[in-house]
Formats: C-alpha cells, sequence, structure tokens
C-alpha cells in the first residue's frame, strides 16, 4: 500500500461511526491470528500440506484422548507449581518473562543444563529447576522489589541463581536482567508491584490481557513489519503463553478465568514448528531447508523467521477447526494442542528420534 492509498480499516472505521454502528466496547482482539493468515497467505518459503495436516488433526485428537491430556496436565509436570495462590501468580509471571531462548549449538552433555532435585533439566525445565531452586535458598526471585534491587539483584547474582552444571551459561543472560528490571518498575509504576492487579485490569478477558502486556510491557510486544502490510505481524508468544499458563495452572478458575480463552493461538517458537515439519504439515523452500539443515541462525524479524512462525500459527489453526469439524464436543483449543505437540517434540529430542533439526533464532521473545 503506498502513502497516496486510503487505509481500508480507517475507512471502515470511519463508515461504522457514521452510521452509528461503532461499538467501542467491542471485545478485545489480539490480532495475532489475523496476521498469521496474512503471511500464510502471501508466503513463499513456508507452505502447509493440507492432506497431511488433516492427517495430523485426527493423530493428535486421538494421542490426546488416549493421554486424557487437560489443563490438569500442566499441574502434573514435577517442576510446575501446585499451589493455586498469589505467590503461584508471582511465579508463573517470572517464569514466562525468562521463557525464551535455551537452544544450545554444543553437544547434549555440554549444553546449559541445571542440576536439581538429583536430576540435570535442560531448556524450559532448566529456567523452571532455577526458580525452584532459588525460592528454596530463600532467594526472592519472583518479587518485583527485589528486581528492582540493583544491589541484591544484577548480572552477579543470576549467574548463581541460573548457574549450571557444564560449562555453558545460560544464554541471554543480560537480556533477561533486563526482562526483570523493566518488568518491575511497569508494576511499581502501574500495577501496586502485583501481576495480579494486571489479571484483574483485563476483566477476565485473555486477549485483554495479552494486549495489556504487550501495551505496558516492551520485554512482552513481539511484532514485526511484514512486506506489503501496515500493521506488524503481532506473534506476542509469550505474553500469550503467560496467559495459556495461568488458564492451565487454575483450570479455568479464580486467577485462571478467562471468557475467551479460545482466543489465544499457537505459541509460535522453534519446537512446535519443528514437530509440524516432523509430520508433514509445514514444509520449506530449499534456500530455507538448507538454513534450518545446517543449524544456521535466522535472524530474529528476518522474512524467512516470520514466515516460519506465522504459518505454524496457522496450521494449528487449521488442526483446532478440523478436531472441531470431526468432533464438534471436543474440549480442545490451540493451546492443549500447542502443549501436547510441544511435549511430544521434546519426548522425541530424549529418545533421540529428531528427523528434522530446529531453526534457530536467538531472541527474547521465544
Amino acid at each position: 500500500m503506498s502513502d497516496d492509498e486510503a487505509d481500508p480499516e480507517l475507512l471502515a472505521l470511519l463508515r461504522q461511526h457514521f452510521q452509528g454502528k461503532l461499538n467501542l466496547d467491542s471485545e478485545p482482539e489480539t490480532g495475532v491470528l489475523e496476521g498469521a493468515e496474512y503471511v500464510y497467505d502471501n508466503s513463499i518459503d513456508v507452505a502447509l500440506n493440507m492432506r497431511a495436516t488433516k492427517n495430523a488433526s485426527a493423530f493428535i485428537y486421538e494421542q490426546m484422548q488416549q493421554k486424557e491430556f487437560s489443563t490438569e496436565s500442566w499441574s502434573e509436570h514435577e517442576l510446575h507449581p501446585k499451589a493455586k495462590d498469589e505467590f503461584t501468580v508471582a511465579f508463573i509471571f517470572t517464569m514466562d518473562l525468562l521463557n525464551f531462548s535455551f537452544w544450545s549449538l554444543r553437544p547434549e552433555d555440554e549444553r546449559f543444563a541445571v542440576s536439581y532435585r538429583d536430576k540435570t533439566w535442560t531448556g524450559y525445565w532448566s529456567l523452571v529447576a532455577s526458580l525452584q531452586r532459588a525460592l528454596e535458598e530463600d532467594i526472592p526471585i519472583t518479587d518485583p522489589h527485589y528486581w528492582q534491587d540493583e544491589k541484591e539483584c544484577n548480572i552477579e547474582s543470576l549467574r548463581y541463581i541460573f548457574r549450571s552444571c557444564t560449562d555453558e551459561e545460560m544464554p541471554l543472560l543480560e537480556a533477561r536482567l533486563a526482562c526483570l528490571r523493566e518488568a518491575g518498575q511497569v508494576l511499581y509504576e502501574k500495577y501496586n508491584c502485583s501481576f495480579t492487579k494486571c489479571i484483574e485490569a483485563a476483566n477476565k478477558s485473555a486477549a485483554g490481557l495479552v494486549n495489556l502486556l504487550a501495551r505496558d510491557f516492551d520485554c512482552f510486544r513481539d511484532e514485526f513489519r511484514f512486506e506489503g502490510r501496515r500493521k506488524p505481524i503481532r506473534f506476542l508468544k509469550r505474553a500469550q503463553i503467560l496467559v495459556a499458563d495461568m488458564w492451565a495452572c487454575f483450570n479455568g478458575e479464580g486467577h485462571g478465568e478467562f471468557r475467551d480463552i479460545d482466543k489465544i493461538t499457537m505459541f509460535a517458537d522453534y519446537r512446535v514448528p519443528q514437530i509440524l515439519a516432523t509430520l508433514g504439515c509445514i514444509g520449506y523452500s530449499p534456500p530455507l531447508n538448507a538454513l534450518v539443515a545446517r543449524r544456521e541462525i535466522l535472524e530474529s524479524g528476518s522474512s524467512y523467521e516470520i514466515q516460519l512462525r506465522a504459518c505454524s500459527i496457522w496450521c494449528v489453526e487449521l488442526i483446532k477447526r478440523e478436531i472441531k469439524r470431526q468432533h464438534p464436543d471436543a474440549k480442545v483449543n490451540a493451546i492443549l494442542i500447542d502443549f501436547f505437540l510441544y511435549d511430544t517434540m521434546k519426548q522425541l529430542e530424549a529418545q533421540e528420534k529428531e528427523t528434522i533439526p530446529h531453526h534457530r533464532t536467538r531472541s527474547i521473545w521465544y
């Protein structure tokens, strides 16, 4: 669209206004799915295989039924908090504030890992283990007051909190400190140092809470420009997974009650695209496939990376729709499908059965 062309969305808004149909109190929308569909429609490097996607939906539904996969599955993980209180709210906020970039180019026995409860944890679980370990050592890692205390919370203290049992340090440690600092300041200035206040401000809307996070916290504003579209493509991965984790942990009640939870999409990271490719649901152009196969870095915000993330969101949306079409009463949404696919991919990794590598992008977004 050139600068001389009228914005069709603005024209539609003005038309509604003059016709008396404009509803300023309409329900919040994140815009994530809309942007993902746009990228899918204009993608040249990532494509969906509709037959494989349909077959995958049947397989995924069957497996989720066999494993009785539901919100209850979240709390069944050994390291996830079990209490349903404000302490757990603070834990989940801290967890998803720092929930990004755990991959390593080193061999499995040399990558960043955390020893806790007589086990070795890698990836996302290394973060959760580190937080639990810090709390057991009376380090208030989930307290926004601590994040703002530069004497107590600094790069050296984070090196201790996230200490590895290998020689590799947790990636992007300084960026994680910056996230804690910013979040602490925003919570102090706007929400009485409590993420619970953010939840209350969203008025039980999942989309509203995602939008609030993206508006008030720079470190949650995961969006990028894509050629041909005036509005940015929104992914909001960590904002969305934060809402989803709250919903799953609290089983859709209390702090996890959201009337529009099904507006949350798949969380565009590197593991779910990997298993979608493994299932044949998505495919890459030869240049992109070569980059992924060689484990080369895809720059954050590059066309390749945006296409890969957006098409994965749209693919999971189509899987969800197909499951709903075949099983209208199924209690399934993009969140549960994402959780299931992520867990399945991690199991394949642990069994050394990965057939396709995941793409590699180093950023705070995932």
